[in-house]
């Protein structure tokens, strides 16, 4: 007997894991019959999750954790038991943004405290001349993608409230934006950075890597009280996305893997470019300029699929930091408990490691401590909290 599941999943290369493990047969082998449904924005897949129409999604990390404390929209408790990507996003601006900040830069231009401090004397020479604020797109405001482009400007001095604009875009149509100005830059995840620049219409500024050393960026979610009625539902699906992971990032199985992904009803983009991003390696420039890093984007390999709440504590963080909602031992609490790394642990049968992977690490600021969210926040002269 099978189970039938509706998921849901917007065409990025993170939600790799969920596509290979319906379409070689991962999902199936554990007694699943599962739909993917295809998404343009975050907040369908929220609310087709949250009101029951989805039975899992893949889904932003702050989104699962602003439904638990009810940030944004209703009150919907979430459980995230595997992480279908660490890392993956890009900063890409425009080429008359990447010029400005290149004449401005003093350092190492993949250094993002020097970029972060040439965008500040752009900032300060376009209002100088008049010139409108520069327009950032992001994905939505509890995203990974507005946290970690407010983390990287605020280290330069930049307000990101004040300063420059931020707006909300589905990623599918970030690349639109560009090359029609309505954007200057955006942060977005994979292939859409590495598709804008095959354009020529943009260079990519910075992997997130170089930002946050090891960032949670989408979860597989389920509705709490559904994985509680369902536990072994749950397991099965964990089970089939650790098959699909490990095939994904088995190096003779990239081009398959590429290829499935590239499918039209998947990411519908060329084999190509999704093989670049699984690889790390990416064209960060129209000149064909390449640039390579190992922790671009973890599927599966040390220890990625495995939910760490520390991740879910940062998130947490930068939403209070950044006026989102107000810092709580309870808001901690409930933030930490959205990652489930138990019912990892249930799924595929180990003990929870000694020694997990460095849960963070970013360019700016002090180590990130989960039992003191506040004086992680005090370290911080840009920000929106109130103590």
């Amino acid at each position: 007997m099978t189970t039938p599941l509706r998921i849901g999943f917007i065409p990025l290369v993170d939600a790799a894991a969920l596509i290979v493990a319906v379409d070689k047969g991962f999902a199936a082998a554990e007694g699943l019959e599962v739909e993917l449904v295809r998404e343009v924005s975050w907040s369908n897949v929220r609310d087709k999750l949250n009101i029951g129409l989805f039975d899992a999604a893949h889904l932003l990390a702050p989104v699962a954790i602003a439904s638990s404390l009810g940030l944004g929209h209703v009150k919907v408790p979430i459980a995230a038991p595997f992480n279908l990507g660490i890392n993956g996003n890009a900063i890409t601006v425009s080429p008359a943004l990447h010029a400005a900040l290149m004449e401005e830069i003093d350092g190492d231009r993949f250094d993002p405290l020097a970029t972060a401090k040439a965008l500040a004397k752009v900032v300060a020479k376009r209002r100088k001349a008049g010139a409108e604020p520069l327009t950032f797109g992001m994905t939505f405001p509890f995203s990974t993608h507005n946290y970690q482009l407010r983390f990287w400007m605020a280290a330069g001095g930049v307000d990101p409230d004040e300063d420059v604009r931020l707006v909300v875009l589905p990623p599918p149509y970030m690349v639109d934006s560009l090359r029609s100005g309505h954007v200057d830059a955006f942060c977005v995840g994979a292939p859409w950075n590495s598709i804008a620049v095959d354009l020529g219409i943009g260079h990519i500024l910075h992997f997130v890597s170089d930002i946050l050393v090891r960032a949670a960026e989408k979860v597989l979610a389920v509705r709490q009280t559904w994985a509680e009625k369902h536990p072994d539902v749950v397991a099965a699906l964990v089970r089939a996305a650790v098959k699909a992971a490990e095939f994904i990032e088995e190096p003779a199985n990239l081009t398959e893997a590429a290829q499935i992904l590239a499918q039209p009803e998947r990411i519908g983009v060329d084999a190509e470019v999704i093989q670049r991003t699984l690889t790390g390696r990416l064209k960060i420039s129209p000149d064909g300029t390449f640039r390579e890093s190992g922790r671009y984007l973890l599927v599966g390999r040390e220890g990625a699929g495995r939910p760490d709440p520390v991740q879910a504590a940062w998130l947490y963080a930068q939403m209070v930091r950044w006026g989102q909602t107000a810092l709580s031992p309870d808001g901690v609490k409930t933030a930490m408990a959205v990652f489930r790394p138990d019912l990892y642990d249930a799924a595929v049968g180990q003990r929870p490691p000694e020694a997990a992977p460095a849960a963070f690490g970013a360019f700016a600021g002090p180590v990130f401590d989960p039992d003191n969210i506040r004086g992680h926040l005090e370290a911080f002269e840009v920000g929106r909290w109130k103590a």
